[in-house]
């Protein structure tokens, strides 16, 4: 594994939730946090079936722009009732006319499920893939993942995506419910960015 070195390392993602996450993941190390923002950068396309291809490609285009050492995530929720849907496409439910709309995805979710013959609890996962790409084309890769169910309606407006319906196991609130700095603790943006402490940085926490 390459350690993390660097001053300054760049959050590649335009979605300002998950960019309000990953930060503050970093709070307790001394480096200057970037984002696309700051040098105006496009979002690439998405062209792959996996979480781990998208997170790839968001980094080491990140890092080859800017010249700073990327961070990447793709994550999703993926619905056992659904054969895994939406998994990568998680976000593409969302897209309305007006832009993306996750209320009007969490409607849309619901309904798929409820044409299934699948009997309640509805069990989901939310995955995440971290990828840290530096500007030489070396990349390193970490995974998290969280069980649970889902419930309806939606509980909570902490969070973003389809947090409100999904309640990890062993857990009576919603990620929607919960503190957002608590469920970044145990999320499975928060389980990936623990394997990659532990395996890139000094693990000050």
């Amino acid at each position: 594994m390459r350690k993390f070195l660097d001053n300054s390392l760049l959050i590649a993602t335009q979605n300002k939730g998950k960019l309000a996450e990953l930060s503050k993941l970093f709070d307790n190390y001394q480096l200057e946090i970037k984002s696309p923002f700051d040098f105006n950068l496009k979002e690439p396309d998405e062209t792959e079936n996996t979480f781990e291809g998208n997170a790839k490609i968001k980094a080491h285009y990140a890092a080859k722009e800017t010249g700073i050492p990327s961070l990447a995530d793709d994550s999703g929720i993926e619905v056992q009732g659904l054969n895994g849907a939406p998994g990568v496409f998680t976000a593409n439910w969302a897209e309305t006319p007006k832009g993306r709309n996750f209320e009007y995805a969490m409607k849309k979710l619901w309904l798929e499920i409820d044409k299934t013959k699948f009997q309640k609890p509805y069990k989901a996962q939310f995955c995440c893939t971290l990828v840290l790409a530096w500007p030489d084309g070396h990349n390193e890769v970490f995974q998290g993942i969280i069980k649970g169910e889902l419930v309806w309606p939606g509980r909570g407006t902490n969070g973003h995506g389809f947090d409100p319906m999904f309640k990890p196991y062993g857990y009576e609130e919603t990620f929607g419910e919960m503190d957002r700095w608590e469920k970044n603790k145990i999320s499975h943006r928060g389980l990936a960015f623990t394997k990659l402490i532990k395996n890139c940085f000094n693990d000050i926490t």
